[in-house]
């Protein structure tokens, strides 16, 4: 899965402009998977402190370096077909950011059932001057993790799983995440003085000591949904691998026989909701 996204946004940008970002108990595995492939930086995080942590941490590496920058930020646990689609969707993520720079751009999916573990999104109305073929519309707001029976209402009123492949300015995304996070964000800055300095690691390590674990859509996406858009894709299979029957269910759509056998998912195989086939 890591090769895969990294391969994905080898499409978007030049490999030397991308961050990995790993934690320091993965890095035997990450480092085994990283080799003959070109990587711009790898960050190393001493801990995982939740996904606002993963995120935050390359943007302050990435703001020294280029503040100017347009970032695409891809989770490595996901699985998308075809991948040319998914690739596809990105680039106009980053030529509809470059329009208008003052949002964050998300990439949405219709959802095929009751997904309960996944986070959701209410579109609000279409926005203008968007790339031919494309959709994207404002953002009511988030839900993460919902009952049976909001997920039912959600399903019904058109809303969509929320992918966290995110597309934005730096200086965009750095200043909401000072009005979000602000502790967080303190820290981070610590984390900036010391970057390219014989300081910076141990200025790391005493940041992640400190370093709250935090959600990233709760504690940003779902506090300034005024300034994020969401582009709905499209005829693109995606699922978030971080459950195993999520990964039987999705070979078995692309007429793929697993390579391993079933019983080992154990009682996992069972899903909160039964899947449909996607066009």
């Amino acid at each position: 899965m890591f090769q895969h996204t990294l391969d994905r946004a080898a499409r978007v940008a030049p490999p030397e402009r991308t961050i990995a970002v790993i934690a320091r108990r993965h890095r035997r595995e990450a480092w085994a998977q990283l080799e003959g492939r070109t990587v711009g930086t790898v960050l190393v995080q001493p801990w995982t402190c939740g996904l606002a942590a993963a995120i935050l941490l390359p943007l302050t590496d990435l703001r020294v370096r280029d503040p100017h920058a347009t970032v695409v930020i891809q989770p490595s646990d996901q699985f998308v077909y075809p991948e040319d689609r998914f690739v596809e969707a990105m680039r106009q993520a980053v030529e509809i950011v470059e329009r208008v720079g003052d949002r964050l751009v998300l990439l949405g999916v219709p959802p095929d059932g009751l997904e309960l573990d996944y986070g959701w999104i209410e579109p609000g109305r279409d926005l203008p001057r968007t790339p031919r073929g494309s959709r994207i519309r404002t953002v009511r707001r988030f839900q993460e993790k919902p009952t049976a029976a909001d997920a039912d209402a959600l399903l019904a009123s058109g809303a969509l799983w929320n992918t966290l492949v995110l597309t934005g300015k730096v200086e965009t995304l750095w200043r909401l995440a000072w009005r979000c996070v602000p502790d967080t964000m303190a820290l981070l800055a610590r984390y900036a003085d010391a970057i390219a300095t014989s300081r910076e690691g141990k200025v790391l390590e005493a940041v992640y000591r400190a370093m709250p674990d935090r959600n990233f859509s709760q504690s940003v996406l779902e506090r300034v949904p005024h300034r994020i858009a969401v582009m709905e894709m499209d005829n693109v299979l995606w699922s978030d691998w971080g459950k195993p029957y999520r990964i039987a269910n999705t070979l078995r759509r692309i007429a793929r026989d697993p390579a391993f056998p079933l019983a080992c998912l154990g009682r996992s195989l069972t899903p909160t909701t039964t899947p449909t086939g996607v066009a």
